[in-house]
């Protein structure tokens, strides 16, 4: 089966075909644009397709029109879902909507036949809304994000800093403490925040740095702790747990716990802390461990990626779940 993927980052705002004049303008006033987390998992998709000898199309709006019994895969904005009069059986996802109250009608008003979401808390959050949501990381390429010597690690601590909600608090209960703890103990640290890096110089600062502290209160997938885990840089991760916090939704209009800011993790990731009494409780251990000490258990980031995240474990996920609507569908 050849795969129908439809994938766009930017509408058309005031006039058919202005987004590619706004894109050329953007990259002409700032330069090169940064990668959008969406943009990420549709490439990481096809390269993960590519890899596995599946056969896609992109955009073929021809195409589908013609076929209306194909499965149309709708990875990109919701403004797709109107671009079209859809016939097609729609698997839709990743990351189309932030809560299924955006569209509560979306299951009688166009043939989707499936949603999917980048992690297992927030599947568990859409499902009373959308039973017929599955949960589907996308994959991180382990061939790009590699280990560094650790001869080249110049840096003890890359600061990773995506703090969302209540900044306010945070910044001055949280990040404050610890740098100054970092200070103290004479460990040289770097900082890199959300939204306001290119890839290439993230992986530049993976690339010097021998651990990471990442900060943020929950994460959909968390593509960014994953590729230090890819780049074998272990992670001490705040995970706070507790309610989804999004001001737009929370507490008026969504309640939903728990969160989780690494849902996708285990014992060879690194360490977890919820607040900063726990953070100073077990920094010392993460420091010792990712230093690679003779303490039991040292860390295996990478080893987690490869046996869960590569791109072609996810791509092959994705094509069952392809294969699966259209089983169903025909049967």
């Amino acid at each position: 089966m050849i795969l129908n993927l439809f994938y766009e980052d930017k509408d058309d705002r005031w006039f058919p075909g202005d987004r590619h004049l706004r894109r050329t303008a953007r990259r002409i006033l700032f330069g090169k644009p940064r990668m959008s987390g969406q943009q990420r998992v549709f490439l990481n998709l096809c390269a993960g397709l590519d890899r596995l000898g599946i056969r896609y199309r992109v955009n073929d709006y021809r195409y589908i029109r013609k076929h209306p019994e194909e499965l149309a895969c709708i990875i990109g904005r919701t403004f797709l879902l109107d671009k079209i009069k859809w016939k097609n059986p729609i698997l839709l996802g990743v990351a189309v909507y932030n809560h299924p109250l955006d569209d509560p009608d979306l299951f009688d008003r166009l043939p989707v036949k499936k949603i999917l979401v980048p992690g297992p808390w927030y599947a568990d959050m859409y499902r009373p809304y959308w039973p017929d949501t599955e949960v589907w990381p996308v994959g991180i390429e382990t061939d790009l994000w590699t280990p560094t010597p650790a001869e080249h690690k110049t840096v003890d601590v890359l600061l990773y800093d995506k703090i969302h909600w209540d900044r306010e608090h945070s910044e001055p209960d949280l990040l404050e403490p610890i740098r100054a703890q970092l200070r103290r103990e004479g460990r040289s640290f770097t900082e890199i925040r959300y939204g306001s890096y290119k890839e290439e110089d993230y992986q530049a600062a993976l690339a010097r740095s021998r651990s990471m502290i990442f900060l943020c209160q929950h994460e959909s997938q968390g593509i960014a702790y994953q590729q230090a885990l890819s780049c074998g840089v272990p992670v001490f991760a705040w995970d706070p747990g507790g309610p989804w916090k999004d001001p737009d939704y929370f507490p008026h209009r969504v309640r939903f716990e728990p969160v989780s800011s690494v849902p996708y993790w285990d014992a060879r990731c690194g360490m977890k802390f919820e607040d900063m009494a726990a953070f100073r409780a077990g920094w010392p251990e993460f420091w010792a461990r990712s230093r690679g000490s003779s303490l039991a258990g040292d860390f295996d980031p990478r080893g987690y990626v490869l046996d869960n995240l590569t791109l072609e474990q996810r791509a092959r996920q994705y094509y069952e779940f392809a294969l699966d609507i259209m089983q169903d569908h025909e049967g």
